[in-house]
């Protein structure tokens, strides 16, 4: 089983611009209606995907926006110079809500806000994958 990010954004152009430069993503599809509206979205990042989608009804698959470390959910990401990805980020207009930090379970990460408020962090912790 894998499973795989499924984002909704207001603005699901943005998203892609913003993710691809300041997080790193690489566009991998970008589905379109016939009148060019964003339908259904695939950014890469490493081996991984995430979905992207446009505004949907409420309740579905999404809520409301929360305060800087105050979410339902985050997104974590490993990178290998969390540091210089906070700068890059920094640099594209994410906001830094947890600066570059050691963690006393032996990671080096950050976190930000995308623009419609989705908290992602990015660091050096790798989960370790077991079998049974």
């Amino acid at each position: 089983m894998t499973i795989y990010a499924a984002l909704n954004y207001q603005d699901p152009d943005e998203a892609v611009r913003f993710l691809c430069a300041a997080f790193g993503f690489d566009e991998h599809s970008v589905s379109r209606a016939e009148d060019g509206g964003f339908q259904h979205g695939e950014l890469r990042l490493g081996e991984s995907l995430v979905l992207i989608a446009g505004p949907r009804e409420p309740g579905w698959l999404g809520s409301t926006g929360a305060e800087p470390l105050a979410s339902p959910i985050s997104l974590y990401a490993v990178v290998d110079d969390p540091a210089a990805h906070c700068e890059r980020a920094r640099a594209a207009g994410a906001r830094v809500v947890r600066e570059p930090e050691h963690t006393d379970y032996g990671s080096h990460e950050y976190s930000a806000r995308d623009p419609e408020g989705n908290l992602w962090s990015f660091g050096t912790y790798r989960p370790v994958t077991r079998t049974r």
